[in-house]
């Protein structure tokens, strides 16, 4: 045995997606990382060892630009390219490359953390076994993070924690139980099918359990052809300790995995002659265990009203997701679930430990109550609070500060600076000299108009469509069909909050006579200057009578939307479940508006990093086009920034969930340079070619005098406009920071 003691300015243990993004975070920042991670590869849950899905605040389309930005946003958006698939080893290289892509991060696999040295004043060490390698090793730092899961290293360093349900009494939360449990949500086994292409025998092993004796084949949905993500309802050890009986828990499971093969192989109801297995999952993906004490507990409270924490520092958007105890063998339906109306906001107060004062923590084990927990505990939000974390430790790593010290604006300033998203919040950064420039374009989109019909929508339900109202709302018309004279109705609604795409306030209501006609451009009689920019929501109403144009393309800044009735156990209201845009995504009721600034040159220096009442970037009105920064006199250019629009409201996926149609998101500018004008004349500094990603860092060789600069837009990945979302410049003293990008670093 090896015996070593290594030395780094943050130590993250866990190596899921949350301990992934929080060590990327702080050593873009500069910080030394120790990534300790008890297995062989990274990502976690989401890896090829269990090959869950990565969910997150789009909740599966239901949330609208809802997609996770910042570390998370750049995973998803490079496995698109590499692994349009969704193969679980080509996602685990995705998550591998970017941390080796960082120099200062230590990346230590199959190393398992299981002593703590903690006192008073917080850790000062963990000492982890490195499997297959003999080395025992022990990491000391200032600071720690605790991305286990589980909740470990703050176990062992004394952190305060909870492990259950909370009762009624103590939040006053609605869906917690009258009293407190130590009730949890279980793990889950999953397996991949493939069709061999001739007949295969299955002879089941002797633990495999006869499905027919349980409720199982009544209960949920069993289908030969389905694989993977389809049974996440394999869920077994809510009852029990989710940890200590781990191996009990992953033996239940595999009885019954091994036991539905057999029903679908040998019970003569499904046609899978030809199917074999191709994967079983060994190790059990928990959803719940200890959840570490902050000073402050997120609730149900805070997750469907949307608490506006002030130190909020991440987002959430998936449902409150709650399962039975009894998993797989419950009566009831396999989950309960309730949506806010939008995403949801998380404190910085609930990523460190309120009594051990040097060790954060991301994750699912971070400071909420079991019922928040419910949402957050999917792996896309983990990640950005991982990203929060990480960056909240190097920052208190330079300052020689104790997490609860940093003021929450310096974390929020600085995460929205590294492109990360806190939803709401403009970034105001003193150093960037863009926030002293003028902005103009070659061209703007400055009306909407989708004018080439390819089907008819016809009015069964309501309709919903979400504009941009900036500075007002007006001239709208919309090309429709009438089988006969009738009246349309139309109402437009205030959503109130920048973040929600459902309607919530009654503005005012249209009716408009509607003569027998087809392709009629039908004038709704609807004007709306609200005292800020906002979404609009306009609901058509149903009318038997009436079919609405629908061209297939999407339009900058625009929802379309149908309404769908709950289901049975929905609880409701829940307008985020009924206004859906089933048969509508990326496709636009066919329109007209009036003049808008929605997508003027100045949103791309308005710090607003994603859509926010209002979509905040420069769209341009063709192509090829250029933006164009201005200074009232010279200053000196070290480093510039260009953030594309990688259309955050397209639900990526990293396995096989759902397939998005491109590899390369059509929004993304693809080709482009980078121009400064000095004595009068421009001149290239940097250029970027086949970009296919968000953020692009163009670090120059040589700081650059200049009184204007361009960025000039050759072509796009597919949108016919060039979309802008932000454009940074940065003096010599801020110029070597920053993370990887499609450009130069």
């Amino acid at each position: 045995m090896r015996e070593e003691t290594v030395s780094h300015d943050i130590t993250v243990v866990g190596g899921g997606l949350a301990g992934v993004c929080a060590a990327v975070a702080a050593a873009r920042l500069g910080r030394t990382v120790a990534l300790v991670g008890n297995r062989p590869v990274l990502g976690g849950n989401s890896s090829s060892e269990v090959r869950v899905w990565v969910c997150g605040a789009t909740g599966h389309g239901k949330n609208h630009h809802a997609r996770e930005g910042g570390i998370m946003g750049e995973l998803l958006v490079e496995n698109q390219y590499r692994n349009p698939l969704g193969n679980p080893y080509l996602w685990d290289t995705t998550v591998l490359d970017a941390v080796r892509a960082e120099p200062g991060i230590s990346l230590y696999l199959n190393t398992d953390v299981r002593l703590v040295d903690a006192g008073e004043s917080g850790i000062s060490s963990v000492t982890g076994w490195m499997m297959g390698s003999e080395r025992l090793i022990t990491f000391e730092s200032p600071l720690f993070l605790d991305c286990t899961g589980d909740g470990l290293v703050g176990h062992l360093a004394g952190a305060r924690y909870r492990i259950g349900r909370e009762g009624r009494a103590e939040y006053g939360e609605p869906w917690a139980p009258d009293e407190p449990d130590d009730i949890t949500l279980g793990s889950t086994l999953l397996f991949y099918t493939k069709d061999a292409g001739e007949p295969v025998r299955y002879v089941p092993p002797s633990f495999a359990k006869d499905i027919t004796t349980t409720s199982i084949p009544e209960r949920r949905i069993i289908k030969a052809g389905d694989n993977g993500c389809a049974y996440w309802w394999i869920e077994f050890g809510g009852e029990l300790d989710t940890v200590h009986d781990n191996d009990r828990i992953r033996d239940e499971l595999w009885s019954v995995v091994y036991g539905i093969w057999d029903y679908i192989k040998n019970s003569g109801k499904f046609d899978a002659d030809t199917m074999t297995l191709e994967w079983v999952g060994a190790l059990p993906g928990k959803r719940e265990y200890r959840r570490l004490l902050g000073d402050y507990v997120l609730t149900q409270h805070d997750v469907l009203g949307q608490t506006p924490f002030d130190d909020r520092v991440a987002f959430g958007g998936w449902s409150i997701d709650l399962h039975p105890p009894q998993g797989m063998y419950a009566t009831e339906a396999g989950a309960k679930q309730r949506y806010a109306d939008g995403i949801y906001h998380i404190p910085y107060r609930s990523l460190y430990s309120v009594n051990v004062p040097n060790l954060l923590m991301a994750g699912r084990n971070i400071s909420a109550s079991h019922v928040a927990f419910g949402s957050t505990r999917v792996m896309a939000t983990c990640a950005t609070i991982g990203q929060a974390a990480g960056t909240a430790a190097a920052l208190c790593a330079e300052r020689g500060t104790r997490p609860r010290d940093l003021p929450a604006a310096d974390l929020q300033r600085t995460l929205l600076r590294e492109d990360a998203s806190v939803v709401g919040l403009p970034l105001d950064d003193p150093a960037d000299l863009a926030g002293a420039a003028t902005a103009s374009a070659s061209s703007t989109l400055t009306r909407l108009v989708v004018d080439v019909p390819a089907g008819l929508w016809p009015l069964d339900a309501d309709a919903g469509l979400v504009l941009p109202a900036d500075p007002a709302l007006g001239g709208v018309r919309l090309l429709a069909d009438a089988a006969g004279d009738t009246t349309l109705t139309v109402e437009l609604h205030d959503p109130v909050l920048g973040q929600n795409y459902v309607p919530r306030e009654l503005v005012t209501t249209s009716a408009i006579p509607l003569p027998a006609g087809e392709k009629q451009w039908v004038d709704l009689r609807l004007d709306w200057r609200p005292e800020t920019p906002r979404n609009a929501f306009l609901v058509i109403k149903a009318n038997p009578l009436v079919g609405l144009h629908v061209a297939d393309q999407p339009a900058p800044g625009v929802l379309c939307f149908t309404k769908v009735p709950l289901r049975p156990q929905d609880e409701s209201p829940q307008p985020l479940r009924e206004w859906a845009d089933t048969g509508l995504l990326r496709r636009t009721f066919c329109l007209e508006t009036g003049a808008t600034q929605a997508f003027a040159p100045d949103k791309a220096l308005d710090g607003y990093q994603r859509p926010y009442a209002g979509p905040h970037m420069w769209v341009s009105g063709t192509l090829p086009a250029t933006l164009h920064l201005e200074w009232p006199g010279p200053v000196t250019i070290a480093r510039i920034e260009v953030i594309a629009d990688d259309d955050v409201n397209e639900d990526l996926i990293n396995l096989h969930h759902h397939r998005t149609p491109f590899e390369v998101l059509p929004t993304l500018v693809r080709d482009y340079r980078v121009e400064v004008r000095r004595g009068g004349a421009w001149h290239p500094v940097a250029e970027t070619r086949e970009n296919r990603r968000r953020r692009n860092v163009h670090v120059l060789g040589e700081p650059v005098p200049a009184d204007a600069l361009r960025i000039v837009v050759e072509a796009t990945n597919g949108a016919p406009s060039a979309h802008v979302v932000a454009v940074r410049a940065y003096p010599p003293e801020y110029g070597p920071r920053g993370g990887r990008t499609g450009g130069e670093r």
